[in-house]
């Protein structure tokens, strides 16, 4: 109930583009009052697909548990049948406190990246063997890739991938400035 109090005091400050906007998704009315949101019919039919939310307190604390929170789960599970899918959102060297770890460190951040990763495919039986796609951003790209591409190729030898995860490596901006690397990943094993 505090968010929509929270969105109901935002409303002076918004433009009218974006109340136009918010009118159209049905969450204000016209008069600026916050509307119920209702679950469409569609899934009376047909229910969403079943997600869990998947967590490794350890080494990685939640996104909106940050001192600047966001809204996004670490990882989401899939079961689609006879499958699990693990999508795993960028993960970058965050520490269980939610603060950044090594700053300034670019190669330290990469390992701590991919402990982080690691530990959340563990938290659901599954490893980097069942890793099937991964994206990396980096901040600086030509400064910071030979590194990622020597630490990357060190971790996967280590961990004696084959075949190799498909990929694509990215200049972005992250989130906070403090941080060099963020992957995220798609992972999928059969079940048993």
């Amino acid at each position: 109930m505090s968010e929509m109090i929270q969105l109901a005091a935002s409303v002076k400050g918004m433009s009218e583009n974006e109340k136009e906007e918010m009118i159209k998704l049905g969450i204000l009315s016209g008069d600026d009052q916050i509307s119920r949101y209702t679950v469409p019919e569609l899934h009376d039919e047909r229910p969403p697909i079943e997600k869990k939310a998947v967590q490794a307190p350890g080494v990685l604390n939640e996104a909106f548990n940050y001192e600047r929170p966001s809204s996004f789960s670490r990882a989401i599970r899939l079961e689609l049948g006879s499958y699990t899918v693990l999508m795993i959102s960028g993960t970058a060297s965050v520490n269980e406190e939610g603060q950044a770890a090594h700053i300034g460190d670019f190669r330290a951040q990469c390992w701590r990246t991919f402990r982080n990763i690691t530990e959340l495919l563990q938290a659901e039986n599954m490893s980097w063997h069942d890793i099937v796609r991964t994206s990396c951003y980096l901040r600086d790209i030509e400064r910071d890739y030979k590194d990622f591409n020597q630490i990357r190729t060190q971790f996967y030898n280590w961990m004696k991938l084959d075949p190799l995860p498909a990929s694509t490596g990215i200049q972005a901006r992250l989130c906070w400035e403090t941080l060099l690397v963020e992957i995220e990943a798609i992972a999928i094993c059969k079940n048993r």
